[in-house]
């Protein structure tokens, strides 16, 4: 089978119990998503995991890969001795690269190793793909490790390492996942370990950039100096990653960025087509509408801010791709076939960045209407200033599509968690979600929906109330 995922992790200790756990409450985002993607790694029950760590055992001229049977480490260093993680190693696949590395020029191997001991740059991830297995700190004999560090090499280097780790995973014919461990800048803000320098959130915003993509050529063209003055220990590790994809036809999502303490961490998830199926069925969270959702995003800016219809070339080839898998072309045949109102909303970390949608279909179809309001929400909402191109990897993306509205007698038939309301009077007409943080009682639902319509709560009115399904 060869690689069938990727993905891009970073990997600070404060995620792991017992250390930093003050912090914590800062790196939900990064936890969840995390949590996320190990899920959806190992529900394809890899047979070698390549970790590909800064961390690790780093030479100028060299690339290194551990060897032996196996290895052990912990978080002594941070604290958390008791926290410990073991992995065997796949001494077939080192061998293999061993020899695919000389074949292709490239200088690497095993020699070298003063301490085998693993690094946090390794055992972050497998912290969380452990949890994921249902194991406690090993992974156990049935999946193998590949450690492999970085080097002084050039980008160009980096990616043909990638090419070969990809190329021995094919020949072996595994199940194999690779995993680029890499935190981003590390001078985002004063108050954090290595201060600011403006350089930091521009190189993160580039690195996000690649990271939605996966394409080497954008990892590659990120400069030299910006990466050394935004001090990221990730990138490499990254265009390792995009060598082993480069061929596949793969999705990639950004699942999350935040940097609240001063360094950035990003979570990248790259499944290659021939899982989705699987995918799909492991991960009930993944939904096309949101994809759907985010691609007019991202085609609405590529294309400067002109807005896309749904069948523009970007949501065609889209769509295509969709259609292509059982499980997705399913979703894209219901959505197709079906108008609803449709709510698109916008968010940062847990802040309203824009919403917008209709309470009736004015689209020829649910996909159509996803594609209206996911432009409007995010550049005709009044209350918030228009969302920036390099606003979009930071934000989370929901979409609800509404139900038939049926009219309220009764407001003990009102649920504020079940049910959205709609209140009208002439024309002046508000609508509420439900299941919105902050509104609890159909009261407060109401209350709120009526001040957007501008109808007093004295004036006769009518009341209806919706169901949802919504998706994030």
């Amino acid at each position: 089978m060869g690689i069938y995922a990727a993905c891009a992790v970073p990997h600070p200790p404060l995620l792991v119990p017992g250390i930093g756990d003050d912090s914590k409450q800062y790196v939900q985002k990064t936890h969840q998503a995390l949590v996320e993607l190990s899920g959806r790694i190992m529900a394809h029950e890899p047979e070698t995991l390549i970790i590909v760590s800064p961390h690790a055992p780093l030479y100028a001229d060299y690339f290194h890969m551990s060897s032996g049977a196996g290895a052990k480490g912990d978080f002594g260093f941070f604290c958390a001795s008791k926290v410990s993680c073991s992995v065997v190693y796949d001494q077939e696949f080192i061998a293999m690269l061993e020899e695919e590395l000389a074949q292709r020029g490239i200088p690497g191997g095993t020699q070298g190793e003063a301490d085998s001991a693993l690094d946090h740059g390794t055992m972050v991830p497998l912290h969380y793909l452990c949890q994921a297995a249902g194991k406690e700190g090993d992974l156990g004999a049935n999946v193998k490790i590949i450690r492999v560090g970085i080097s002084g090499l050039s980008y160009e280097k980096h990616l043909a390492l990638g090419k070969a780790l990809a190329s021995v995973a094919n020949r072996l014919n595994r199940r194999v996942a690779l995993v680029a461990s890499g935190d981003l800048s590390h001078k985002l803000k004063e108050s954090g370990p290595y201060g600011y320098a403006p350089e930091g959130p521009e190189l993160d915003k580039q690195i996000c950039a690649a990271l939605a993509s996966g394409s080497a050529s954008e990892f590659i063209a990120i400069d030299r100096r910006l990466s050394e003055a935004g001090a990221e220990c990730g990138l490499k590790s990254f265009i390792v990653m995009s060598g082993a994809l480069e061929g596949l036809d793969y999705r990639a999502e950004l699942l999350s960025y935040e940097g609240p303490l001063g360094v950035g961490y990003a979570v990248a998830s790259y499944m290659v087509n021939e899982s989705i199926s699987e995918l799909a069925q492991a991960s009930p969270s993944f939904c096309l509408p949101t994809a759907l959702a985010r691609q007019t995003l991202q085609s609405f800016f590529s294309n400067k801010g002109k807005r896309p219809a749904l069948d523009c070339p970007e949501i065609t080839r889209f769509l295509e791709r969709c259609h292509e898998d059982v499980e997705t072309r399913a979703q894209l045949e219901a959505l197709a076939h079906r108008r609803a109102g449709v709510f698109v909303s916008l968010h940062e970390e847990n802040n309203l960045r824009g919403c917008i949608g209709t309470i009736v279909p004015t689209q020829e179809s649910v996909l159509a209407e996803i594609v209206q309001n996911a432009v409007s929400a995010a550049r005709e909402d009044s209350r918030f200033l228009p969302v920036r191109e390099e606003e979009l990897a930071y934000l989370t993306i929901k979409v609800d599509v509404l139900g038939e509205a049926e009219p309220v007698s009764d407001r003990s038939d009102l649920d504020a968690k079940r049910y959205g309301v709609i209140v009208s009077l002439g024309r002046r007409r508000g609508l509420l979600l439900p299941a919105l943080e902050g509104v609890d009682t159909p009261e407060e639902q109401i209350g709120i929906a009526l001040a957007k319509a501008g109808i007093g709560a004295h004036e006769t009115y009518e009341l209806e109330r919706f169901e949802v399904v919504r998706y994030q």
